[in-house]
């Protein structure tokens, strides 16, 4: 059965899209492959129709617990074995699939990265035959993209323990720092890998930033959007609080919607998406916890209430809209104010070496008391409890991710199990992520300002050629009435 067949048997598409074939052919015959290609244009059929080929297991590096299950209950319902095994699966289940993949019982295979840190899944798969390495967001590899994950920058050790087997990365959005950055952190080499960049260019979108000042212009601004372009929609907010107020304005104009934000209980967050996704002319005032798994085809526009942080982000989050095809609008309300938001994001998001390093110490010296007071003992030693100060909490991130830390304050059972890595306590470093960040906060200004077109904007910071002069949108900066 050639790729084609398969493609119709196991999938139920006729045709390849883009450039899907001349991807899956060049994965076939033994080329490493890195694809930029935007959400909803099929990048997960890239490495599941090659695993159908190929002799043994197809490893799927993911961050994204939440839709493993969802991939791997529609990869079953069309004949092919898969699994995946992370956190949520109890131990009984775990060793179940470890035993279904000592027995070759799976085609493909999905975990985190972090699954790496196991030492039983790790001794099961060095000794197996891996025929491809598929890495889905690849972009969390680098340390200058927009969702840096530590444990990603062990790729290259588990492809190594892996046999260096045949690769794909995969990602939505990757500047040409973070391509380079990409290969180097997965150990390969240019001249061994072929990359595609199917570009950002989606016709259908139109592109326009609204001028506001105040809630009553915003409230105006998404009114008036409401009522212009009828049908399934999303509002994005960076702060919760403006969500909820948001909400409550539309309530009192009985615009029916429904919120989703990451404070919900995992219940409430499922039944908001199954909900959105199976009915028509669904509103949803959202942050960007909304998102991974939105693959609803006719969302007719996209709303930001307040500036993303970057063009990354953005672009990930206005590509949800008008998958089908049909015309669609990408809506961001410009208030400068919002700006103060992301200024206040970043000053928490970098703390100095001289933070961290009191951070570890107190919680190796101070141990007991830490884990029987909580965090509000913690904060009170590193911030005197300033509620607005939220180094605490990023610390305490950085700390788990970069396995510094084993356990949970919040459990009581949080230790000390590393030294501090060099990424948190060389100020140099850290200055150089300082800067990263304000640059991209910089660059999403000045897509709010130019005076030229939009979609040139976006390829232009993605180190992109565009074509044409986009007629689907709008360059001025509108003001609201």
């Amino acid at each position: 059965m050639n790729i084609k067949e398969k493609l119709q048997n196991y999938f139920g598409y006729s045709t390849f899209r883009g450039k899907q074939r001349e991807i899956i052919e060049d994965i076939l015959n033994g080329r490493h492959i890195l694809t930029i290609m935007p959400t909803g244009l099929g990048k997960s059929v890239l490495y599941q129709l090659p695993a159908l080929l190929l002799p043994g297991l197809t490893l799927v590096i993911s961050p994204l617990i939440s839709l493993m299950k969802d991939q791997v209950d529609s990869l079953t319902k069309r004949g092919i074995n898969a699994a995946f095994i992370n956190s949520s699966l109890t131990k009984k289940e775990r060793e179940k699939r470890y035993k279904g993949i000592r027995d070759n019982k799976y085609k493909i295979l999905y975990v985190t990265p972090e699954r790496f840190r196991k030492k039983e899944f790790v001794d099961l798969i060095k000794n197996y035959a891996i025929s491809l390495f598929a890495v889905d967001e690849a972009h969390c590899i680098s340390q200058w993209g927009h969702d840096f994950r530590p444990d990603y920058t062990r790729l290259k050790e588990f492809r190594k323990m892996a046999g260096n087997p045949l690769t794909i990365a995969l990602t939505a959005t990757a500047t040409p720092d973070v391509q380079k950055d990409i290969l180097l952190q997965l150990g390969l080499k240019s001249k061994d890998v072929n990359i595609y960049h199917e570009g950002i260019n989606r016709p259908n979108l139109f592109l326009e930033v609204m001028n506001v000042w105040g809630e009553d212009e915003k409230l105006g601004a998404v009114l008036k959007k409401i009522e212009m372009v009828k049908g399934n929609g999303i509002i994005y907010f960076t702060l919760i609080k403006d969500l909820m107020r948001m909400s409550e304005l539309l309530e009192k104009k009985k615009i029916p919607h429904q919120i989703y934000h990451g404070r919900l209980d995992v219940s409430m967050r499922k039944q908001v998406q199954e909900h959105f996704m199976d009915n028509k002319n669904q509103l949803v005032l959202a942050t960007n916890a909304f998102g991974m798994g939105i693959d609803k085809e006719d969302i007719r526009f996209v709303i930001h209430a307040q500036i993303p942080g970057s063009l990354e982000s953005y672009y990930q989050e206005i590509g949800r809209a008008g998958r089908d095809g049909k015309d669609s609008h990408c809506t961001l309300l410009y208030d400068e104010t919002d700006l103060n938001i992301h200024l206040e994001f970043i000053k928490w998001n970098n703390p100095t070496d001289e933070f961290y390093s009191r951070a570890y110490g107190i919680l190796l010296s101070e141990n007991e008391r830490v884990n029987a007071e909580g965090i509000d003992y913690l904060k009170e030693q590193l911030t005197y409890k300033n509620r607005n100060d939220f180094r605490t909490e990023t610390t305490l991130s950085l700390f788990d991710r970069w396995k510094v830390t084993e356990g949970f304050i919040e459990q009581k059972n949080i230790r000390i199990i590393s030294e501090l890595p060099e990424e948190l306590s060389s100020q140099n470093y850290l200055d150089k992520k300082l800067k990263n960040e304000q640059q991209k906060l910089y660059k999403m200004m000045l897509y709010v300002k130019t005076a030229d077109c939009r979609k040139a904007y976006i390829h232009d910071y993605f180190g992109l050629k565009y074509p044409d002069k986009c007629m689907a949108c709008d360059n001025d900066i509108e003001e609201t009435e």
